[in-house]
């Protein structure tokens, strides 16, 4: 019998790459949870199965939740034969989080208790995997890189609200038995991206030709991140799913910690000015910059931050297309459907 897996933020970017890769890849059967904010959009869905086979449409059911309110009893009975949650959704914008806060208490703390607490009533439940961040840890420098386990350093709301989603998923799984993974990933880019993120932002305002504002450290140094293309993010997160046991045996020897925590990441270090200039050499286009050392509006503002990837690489699981490839297609695919700039 197929598994069944309930996708929070089913129609946001990270989340809708998954269910394409599980379209692809599985017989699953895929729940999707979204209250389709801003963030959300079912075309993203909707493209993803008319790119593949139409007859996937049939696996998957889409509900409509919020999930600053608990699921109800009727939702409940709709997902009643999941066997692995998998918590993307969450708001995840630093400039928002630094202008309103208790939004980001409500949706990524209360939303994934209400989730945890949701996952404690299903009995077929094999797994729950909390999708986290590399902010939780704060800002690194070139040669220092995050282990899973390290301190969290947050410098910003978001990132202060992952890092409690994270130790809810920990008390959770210690204190109700429930088998969970918790990861950290990088910068995600790819097709279909919401256009307030920095690579489509960039796109848009070169095409439009306006100027692109890159953050900088206090010497003018632009901020950089490591980069993983959104393909290569949702294998991963598939392949982590489908090895959770061998994964558990192996990071508690290593970690002697429950329970397992993975981090994600491209090995593609680069600059927010090299991704600005790539994109103006892609588009054959002008492009005027702007370099901000104190923007008011992000205080929080990391300039690098850096995951040790011997584990995942260790583990099986890693996927990493060059920068430069999918930097490329991107933009190609953005050139060619610039109604997602909007």
């Amino acid at each position: 019998m197929a598994k069944s897996i309930l996708i929070t933020g089913g129609a946001g970017f990270i989340g809708h790459q998954v269910v394409n890769e599980i379209i692809t890849s599985s017989d699953w059967n895929i729940y999707l949870i979204d209250r389709l904010s801003y963030a959300g959009d079912l075309n993203r869905v909707n493209e993803v199965i008319e790119e593949s086979n139409n007859e996937s449409r049939k696996r998957i059911q889409f509900i409509y939740h919020d999930l600053k309110a608990p699921l109800s009893k009727h939702v409940l009975k709709q997902i009643e034969s999941v066997n692995i949650v998998l918590h993307i959704g969450a708001s995840s914008h630093v400039n928002r989080s630094i202008q309103d806060p208790a939004v980001f208490v409500q949706d990524n703390i209360v939303g994934t208790f209400n989730i945890l607490e949701a996952s404690k009533k299903l009995e077929n439940l094999e797994l729950f995997y909390y999708f986290s961040t590399d902010e939780v840890f704060g800002p690194s420098d070139n040669e220092f890189k995050f282990k899973e386990w390290d301190r969290y350093n947050s410098k910003n709301p978001y990132s202060a609200t992952k890092a409690g989603g994270e130790e809810l998923t920990i008390a959770y799984n210690n204190t109700y038995s429930i088998p969970s993974l918790i990861s950290h990933c990088c910068n995600v880019y790819g097709i279909r991206q919401n256009s307030e993120k920095f690579i489509p932002n960039t796109i848009k305002k070169i095409l439009n030709r306006e100027k692109v504002i890159v953050h900088t450290d206090m010497n003018d140094e632009p901020g950089s991140r490591y980069y993983i293309y959104n393909n290569d993010l949702s294998k991963s997160v598939i392949y982590l799913i489908n090895n959770y046991q061998t994964i558990k045996n192996i990071a508690y020897t290593e970690q002697k910690k429950s329970p397992p925590k993975i981090n994600i990441s491209g090995e593609s270090h680069i600059s927010n000015l090299e991704i600005v200039q790539l994109i103006g050499s892609f588009l054959n286009k002008e492009f005027n910059y702007i370099l901000e050392n104190n923007d008011p509006q992000r205080p929080g503002h990391d300039i690098k931050y850096g995951l040790d990837l011997s584990l995942i690489k260790k583990i099986g699981g890693h996927y990493d297309t060059e920068f430069q490839v999918g930097l490329k297609k991107t933009v190609d695919w953005f050139t060619n459907n610039q109604h997602w700039l909007n």
